[in-house]
């Protein structure tokens, strides 16, 4: 083997291969562009779900869940490769203060895709919030090296609504 081609196998040897990770509905409905979503805070790599039914925002990953917040309307996810998810359920549902939703896992809980997360009261939560769009966001953006959207009508835990490889 040439000097050339030895590098290139010390190269080769040295590149970790992509990790794909692929993402789940949290809950069932339609799955709309990230940017339709009436708030700019959510920009960046991911997608919008529009419910169409449901009580239960469901873990899209398996992981850990890193942090619930006290309103009890969004969450985060770590995987065990380290890809950060943050789900958020609706628009502006901070300034509801915790009603509508109930806390059912815990923060620092392993949990496998398709695990309730919180609970929801979708009917209250379509008159009270601004909007019910819950954006699903890759929190890490620098890990990911791709990302791949899909789109159309989603099951909770069994549809899979993007997939990240990353470093």
């Amino acid at each position: 083997m040439g000097l050339l081609g030895r590098i290139k196998q010390l190269i080769s040897e040295n590149e970790k291969p992509a990790e794909v990770t692929r993402v789940m509905a949290p809950l069932s409905g339609e799955i709309v562009p990230l940017d339709t979503v009436p708030d700019a805070v959510f920009a960046g790599d991911g997608i919008a779900i529009r419910p169409s039914g449901g009580d239960t925002l469901m873990a899209p990953v398996s992981g850990t869940i890193g942090k619930i917040l006290e309103t009890k309307h969004a969450f985060s996810i770590r995987t065990d490769s380290g890809t950060e998810l943050f789900v958020h359920f609706g628009i502006n549902t901070v300034d509801l203060r915790g009603e509508g939703f109930r806390r059912i896992a815990q923060e620092g809980q392993l949990i496998s895709t398709g695990d309730p997360v919180i609970g929801f009261d979708l009917a209250l939560l379509q008159q009270k919030a601004q909007s019910t769009l819950t954006p699903v966001i890759v929190a890490d953006s620098d890990r990911v090296q791709e990302i791949t959207l899909f789109s159309g009508p989603v099951i909770a835990g069994e549809t899979p609504v993007f997939d990240i490889s990353s470093q």
